[in-house]
């Protein structure tokens, strides 16, 4: 079924997706790592915000691995941000003011996670400094942790938590947004959101197959990889899914959250509406994006106090 974007995106996606443009071209995935990375992080800066007031933000290395700390006033809590970019692009920069913009709205402390990009590190190095990072950050500061992430940082912050059971105490909730879980693509949305704007199924199967090294097969069977493939979904902590409408990974986010329902955890699904993959930098320009980003604040706050706002 191929979807009519033009009645179900409203004129502020659609201005969303222009700008995105004017950095980011279409066929940016047919460009060279370099270009792709110079590209992206030229869309990121015209979409950055200045950090809200009292805000402070420091760089320091979590055992090796480069983050971003931010504080504002005596955080009691820590959340662990993971960014997107399909594990080739982004960093501390391309998600500085979504971080900033959430440690404000929450209080929170965050840290915000520079892990190594593939194709030059393949998984699991990605995997590897996000581990490594969120153990660093639960010893210096003896906070609970929320973890969160959008995009293959979605794909991370599951990772992580899937990882921590028995290994870290004080994980208290998982906040992903459009995450890629890695599903097998059969679902419904790879076929109906195959040419959506922002992220078509060919350009994610890209991303997918560039974690890996030439010549090394697909894992199968590791959540530290594809959180989807693990075979129990039980003792994770209490979890809110936010996927985009028009989105291919849209129904593995749905996926995901029947096998944590049916192991007995905690979890709200939100599926946005009108709202394409990357939605993130929409958020000072489109009423739906930055309604979506308050649902993604609440949750990571009410998470963070052992709180369940939703009827799940």
């Amino acid at each position: 079924m191929t979807r009519d974007y033009n009645a179900l995106l409203d004129d502020e996606i659609w201005a969303f997706i222009g700008k995105t443009a004017e950095s980011y071209p279409e066929d940016a995935v047919d460009s060279s790592i370099t270009e792709q990375r110079r590209v992206y992080d030229a869309m990121c800066r015209a979409f950055h915000q200045p950090h809200p007031e009292g805000v402070l933000a420091e760089d320091v290395s979590a055992d090796g691995v480069p983050v971003r700390i931010y504080t504002a006033g005596d955080p009691d809590r820590t959340v662990m941000y993971f960014h997107g970019g399909g594990f080739v692009v982004g960093g501390l920069d391309s998600h500085d003011d979504v971080c900033a913009e959430i440690c404000a709205r929450t209080g929170y402390r965050v840290v915000s996670v520079d892990y190594r990009l593939s194709p030059e590190h393949s998984h699991p190095a990605a995997f590897d400094d996000c581990w490594t990072a969120t153990g660093w950050a639960s010893r210096r500061f003896s906070d609970p942790l929320v973890l969160a992430g959008d995009s293959a940082g979605g794909n991370l912050a599951a990772a992580v938590a899937h990882h921590a059971r028995g290994r870290l105490k004080g994980i208290l909730g998982l906040v992903l947004i459009y995450p890629g879980l890695g599903g097998d693509g059969s679902a419904p949305s790879y076929r109906d959101n195959a040419n959506a704007p922002l992220l078509s199924t060919a350009e994610m199967k890209f991303y997918e197959n560039i974690r890996l090294a030439e010549g090394q097969a697909r894992p199968e069977g590791d959540p530290t990889y594809a959180p989807l493939q693990d075979s129990d979904f039980a003792g994770l902590p209490a979890t809110v899914i936010i996927s985009a409408d028009c989105d291919p990974l849209r129904d593995d986010a749905e996926t995901y959250a029947g096998h944590l329902r049916a192991a007995g955890v905690k979890v709200h699904w939100i599926n946005e509406q009108g709202l394409v993959h990357g939605y993130l930098r929409a958020r000072h320009m489109s009423a739906r994006a930055h309604d979506s980003f308050e649902r993604i604040e609440v949750a990571i706050e009410a998470l963070g106090q052992k709180l369940w706002p939703y009827d799940d």
